[in-house]
């Protein structure tokens, strides 16, 4: 499992987040460059789940990685370097020059979220609906536990990704998920983004009073914190 790195500094951005296009002098975006172009790069990056860097303007290895596993898993050449093709790929050129996430998905009756919607604001909905009554440090572990599934390669490359994948999050489920998170909750999903995890990356959790998969509690346990067990 790839390690996270630390916060998404603009993480709180709104939903949306739009990727101005890189002028005509400035076509490929390299390791070693500063600039505004990176700045949106690295936020464009974070917004599709490859980037949990503070967003510094620089085009370091962090970066250049996060570009590298983009195009490793949309097939491109891999070089980490954000060309034409790469930037493209990130998102949609408007007529107006900007580039913006384009896809959008549907979560059902209860709402409909973009797949390009802000990852505070994702993974905040969940740790509200999953885990609202535990301590912050329980709610902590929740957003660890989504962002560690993340990095693993078993589960999809997106904190949205995960988020919705059928079957994995009973508040997904059942509609908590769009109850509206409160301050704990954000702060919580802030201090996972920074690389916070209390679970010593764990892929799963569940509660023993109320769970029924047999498969959940055959599961080792990595560690207990208020009513969930966390496994691997």
């Amino acid at each position: 499992m790839r390690k996270l790195p630390a916060l998404i500094a603009s993480c709180a951005c709104a939903v949306g987040i739009t990727f101005l296009a890189a002028p005509a002098d400035a076509a490929l975006l390299t390791q070693g460059m500063r600039s505004s172009d990176v700045v949106q790069l690295q936020r464009q990056l974070a917004n599709h789940g490859y980037f949990y860097a503070n967003t510094t303007g620089y085009y370091g290895s962090i970066t250049s990685n996060a570009v590298k596993q983009f195009q490793r898993d949309h097939g491109l050449s891999v070089d980490g370097v954000a060309g034409p093709a790469t930037l493209s790929k990130l998102g949609t050129k408007s007529s107006s020059g900007i580039v913006t996430a384009s896809a959008s998905a549907s979560s059902g009756s209860k709402g409909t979220y973009r797949a390009d919607q802000d990852s505070l604001d994702i993974l905040a909905h969940i740790i509200y609906g999953e885990a609202r009554g535990e301590s912050f440090e329980g709610q902590v572990a929740v957003g660890a536990v989504v962002l560690n599934r993340v990095q693993s390669g078993e589960f999809p490359n997106t904190i949205w990704g995960v988020v919705m994948q059928p079957g994995q999050f009973t508040a997904v489920a059942d509609g908590q998920y769009y109850l509206k998170p409160n301050k704990a909750a954000y702060d919580a999903a802030r201090q996972a983004l920074r690389g916070v995890d209390p679970t010593n990356g764990s892929l799963y959790y569940y509660n023993p009073r109320i769970a029924t998969s047999e498969w959940s509690m055959r599961r080792p346990a990595v560690i207990t914190l208020g009513q969930h067990i966390f496994t691997n």
